[in-house]
């Protein structure tokens, strides 16, 4: 995956350091900072990444171990409708795998990318608890039940 340079602007870099000040600059906090600075910039690129390092004093490796390890962080933009598809195992196995390989079909991305014009992006979700729907798609905060790969079309046709 190519690594897209993201310029922060001066009132992000300061935003970044204030969140980072909210936890006393503690590297024990870094999960609590990343969360914070998620919910504040939508996704966590390199160079915010870098900045929360700097300012917690902790290698950029560390900060960027936690980043990938948990599926909550993510390094890219979510779409304008973020599409995601519970993987849990009900819904896998009433056919998930399926689904997720008709949006990838449609939408010509893969999990964890944007459609070039930023209106989708496609992740994977372990369980929503909504299982006896299964399988479940979320489109933003909506509830998609019993999805089959041909109601595919008629989800994304809602958003066009």
């Amino acid at each position: 995956m190519s690594h897209i340079k993201v310029e922060l602007k001066k009132e992000d870099v300061v935003k970044l350091k204030e969140i980072c000040k909210s936890f006393n600059n503690e590297p024990g906090e870094l999960i609590n900072v990343l969360h914070k600075s998620q919910t504040h910039f939508g996704y966590l690129p390199a160079e915010v990444q870098e900045i929360i390092a700097q300012e917690l004093n902790v290698p950029v490796a560390k900060v960027y171990g936690v980043v990938t390890f948990y599926s909550f962080f993510t390094m890219i933009p979510k779409g304008q409708h973020p599409i995601s598809i519970c993987t849990g195992t009900a819904c896998y196995v009433r056919g998930a795998e399926k689904v997720v390989d008709e949006f990838k079909r449609m939408l010509s991305i893969n999990v964890g990318e944007t459609t070039p014009d930023g209106k989708f992006s496609i992740s994977c979700l372990r369980c929503v608890g909504a299982c006896g729907l299964a399988p479940v798609v979320l489109v933003g905060e909506k509830v998609y039940g019993r999805v089959s790969p041909d109601g595919v079309k008629d989800i994304l046709k809602e958003y066009e």
